[in-house]
């Protein structure tokens, strides 16, 4: 007779990440997502995952009959330069969201693997300051550490850089910058490049950050999981990539310069590092365009 396999909660597990973790679970977990659907989809539900609507401030009512292995916390608002209009929302996801799922993990003793963001290692330690969400973000990793403290939880943070995929936004305010460059440039519009297209950025595949994910979730422990591509460019090398044929757009405040990726814990634990490049996937949408 099989054993019963352990469950693994996934909250965002209909985002752009999240699939490609879920799709990495399916063949060993009892997978369980919980996506309120703000920026996650139905069509990116993985066959064998089970599927949960709601918010993170409510799981316990919602998933409080499970008994996880353990809790990838992917699930809360992840836009930098949209984090000055959306504060509340911001808080709601990233603060109160997050304490409710941190008391879920406390109450059951498992382990949680916590998405942590790159930006409060930007611009020397000042990113994490630049905005709303980089602040929440960034004091969410302490308030981690703290409980696994405090509580003698186990855990590990994680830090993704720039991710990018199929499943990625391409309109809308919540768009990401490949996934809207992609829109425009198969549209035959002018990629509009935010001022001054210096920063800095880490693009990494999200199938990549997914399996940084795994190792992480089954085998690390503790913080400085960095999971991002050792290739920076700046935004505006991305758009050139696309086409030459460019617009500047005003500069936005949050918008930090530089981008410093350490992957040094998932390469020697793991022998971690990603398998795509972004130079490869962008010249992939181009003969989709075709």
């Amino acid at each position: 007779m099989e054993a019963e396999k352990e469950t693994v909660v996934v909250t965002g597990g209909a985002g752009l990440i999240g699939p490609s973790l879920i799709e990495l679970l399916i063949p060993k977990y009892r997978v369980v997502s919980l996506d309120n659907y703000f920026i996650g989809s139905e069509k990116n539900h993985i066959k064998g995952a089970e599927y949960i609507k709601g918010h993170t401030k409510d799981i316990e009512s919602l998933l409080g009959n499970e008994s996880p292995a353990i809790i990838f916390h992917l699930g809360e608002y992840s836009r930098v330069e949209q984090s000055f209009k959306d504060m509340e929302l911001v808080w709601e996801s990233n603060v109160a969201g997050t304490f409710r799922v941190l008391q879920y993990w406390k109450k059951r003793k498992c382990k949680l693997v916590y998405a942590g963001s790159s930006t409060k290692f930007a611009d020397g330690g000042m990113g994490r300051d630049q905005s709303p969400y980089a602040w929440m973000k960034a004091s969410n990793t302490e308030l981690v550490r703290n409980f696994s403290n405090w509580f003698s939880l186990p855990h590990a943070i994680t830090y993704f850089y720039n991710a990018y995929g199929h499943r990625e936004l391409s309109s809308g305010p919540y768009a990401s910058v490949i996934g809207r460059f992609k829109e425009q440039y198969w549209k035959g519009e002018p990629i509009t490049v935010v001022a001054p297209g210096t920063q800095q950025r880490n693009f990494t595949a999200a199938n990549d950050i997914a399996r940084g994910l795994l190792d992480v979730g089954e085998r690390g422990y503790g913080d400085e999981y960095g999971l991002g591509s050792s290739e920076s460019y700046s935004v505006l090398e991305i758009a050139k990539m696309f086409t030459d044929n460019i617009v500047m757009l005003p500069e936005r405040p949050g918008n930090r310069m530089d981008s410093i990726v350490d992957t040094t814990r998932a390469l020697h634990e793991f022998g971690w590092k990603p398998e795509q490049t972004v130079r490869q996937y962008i010249e992939s949408l181009k003969k989709d365009r075709k």
